[in-house]
């Protein structure tokens, strides 16, 4: 099959890098991809949000199978686009990606399927929403979402209850776009915090290995959010919550494919639930309608076996090949090296020095990466790199990581260095 991974980040080239793998691919392009992409196949020059291009794209090069990574592409309604061209392409319809691109919509179906998640409110005008926090307490905080898609940045968790009205009024304002025209406020949950991914076909699931991610920029989770610095897998403390981690999928995905189904927005794709978890209750945070990044950097070299097949039956809406893939029972950890100043304003085009350094067994996902004109690869964004370890426990995948980031450098390069820390003493 040729293969079309659009998409430009670091799970983009884990996607490639795994499908790459596969006895039935011939051939990889990406659209745009990166420096690593292109070490695996070739890189096309349009952006995943030019639908059209993409379309055109896939034609032309006579693509077997699109894999959607962005959020943003699959919310816009690509795989419809693509789906009305002939074109198969693994990822939900726009009307399914309503479970990542309005928080609503996914509170709504977590309300009908009976899924644990925060009580919350929607709100249209900053009047409602104001007025509402008048009648919390002062030690009842909430937690403020743009209903729509907000680059994963869409989220206010105030410290004060005069910073949560603040908060309405920069939203209402358009501090996130037109995906703050309307406001969920939800009650704030504490506890870990654990990542789900599932392939799903309809109401058939394929469960993937759990990851917990680390999405503040310093240690100890201190300073901004960022999208991801960096994730392990799996994550111990979830033995303790449940006897077997079907359970969770079975708790969260199940419920809501079967809701989505009857509701007549039917999803195929990648189903991502960001769990929260707490003296024994599981509750939703949040539904992603792709792979997460920096999940899949850390999840897919897991596993064993063809995932190729099984993107394609969830693409045509068949039952799931269950016996394609399994867990290889091993540990992951990935860190992300960014660029200095991230993710606020940082310098890209600084030259990448040590990618030939690496252990052979330790793979290197690019991100925020380019060749420049001297045929060097370079910085191209904030998140630059995933290096990513595998071993047969979370300490030693863990110290081999740290063993090889430390042997990559570029001007300003940053990473954290607590990635798993909290599940393997220093």
């Amino acid at each position: 099959m040729r293969i079309l991974i659009v998409g430009s980040g670091g799970r983009e080239h884990a996607l490639a890098w795994k499908l790459a793998q596969s006895r039935s691919c011939e051939a990889i392009l990406a659209a745009p991809g990166n420096a690593g992409t292109a070490e695996l196949g070739r890189n096309l020059p349009v952006h995943d949000s030019d639908l059209d291009a993409l379309c055109d794209a896939a034609e032309s090069n006579r693509i077997d199978l699109v894999v959607v990574g962005p959020e943003a592409p699959l919310a816009a309604g690509l795989v419809d686009a693509l789906s009305e061209r002939g074109i198969l392409a693994f990822g939900p319809s726009q009307s399914a990606a309503q479970i990542e691109s309005s928080k609503w919509f996914a509170k709504s179906i977590m309300q009908s399927a009976g899924v644990p998640h925060a009580r919350g409110e929607l709100f249209e005008t900053p009047q409602a929403a104001h007025k509402w926090l008048e009648i919390l307490g002062p030690d009842d905080l909430p937690v403020l979402k743009a209903d729509g898609l907000a680059a994963g940045k869409g989220v206010i968790v105030p410290d004060h209850i005069d910073d949560a009205h603040d908060a309405v009024d920069q939203m209402f304002a358009g501090a996130f776009g037109s995906a703050g025209e309307r406001v969920v406020i939800e009650d704030r949950l504490s506890g870990m915090e654990a990542s789900a991914m599932a392939v799903v076909s309809g109401t058939d699931i394929l469960p993937l290995p759990l990851s917990c991610d680390y999405k503040r920029i310093m240690d100890r989770d201190q300073g901004p959010n960022t999208g991801g610095m960096g994730v392990y897998a799996p994550p111990g403390f979830m033995s303790g919550f449940v006897g077997d981690a079907d359970d969770v999928f079975a708790t969260i995905h199940q419920p809501v494919a079967d809701q989505m189904t009857a509701e007549g927005c039917e999803f195929r794709g990648l189903l991502y639930a960001g769990l929260m978890i707490d003296d024994g209750a599981l509750n939703v945070l949040e539904f992603n309608a792709r792979f997460g990044d920096p999940e899949t950097q850390a999840v897919l070299p897991l596993l064993d076996g063809d995932l190729l097949p099984v993107l394609e039956a969830s693409a045509r809406g068949h039952a799931l090949p269950r016996d394609a893939i399994s867990h290889s029972g091993r540990a992951s950890v990935s860190v992300a090296i960014v660029s200095g100043g991230y993710p606020g304003p940082y310098e890209t085009g600084r030259p990448i020095h040590g990618l030939n350094a690496v252990d052979e067994a330790v793979d290197i996902f690019h991100a925020g990466t380019a060749i420049d004109d001297d045929g060097r690869t370079v910085t191209a964004g904030g998140r630059v790199l995933a290096v990513t370890a595998v071993a047969d426990t979370l300490a030693e995948a863990r110290g081999i990581a740290y063993d090889n980031v430390r042997k990559i450098t570029f001007d300003g390069a940053f990473h954290r260095t607590d990635i798993a820390l909290r599940e393997v003493p220093p």
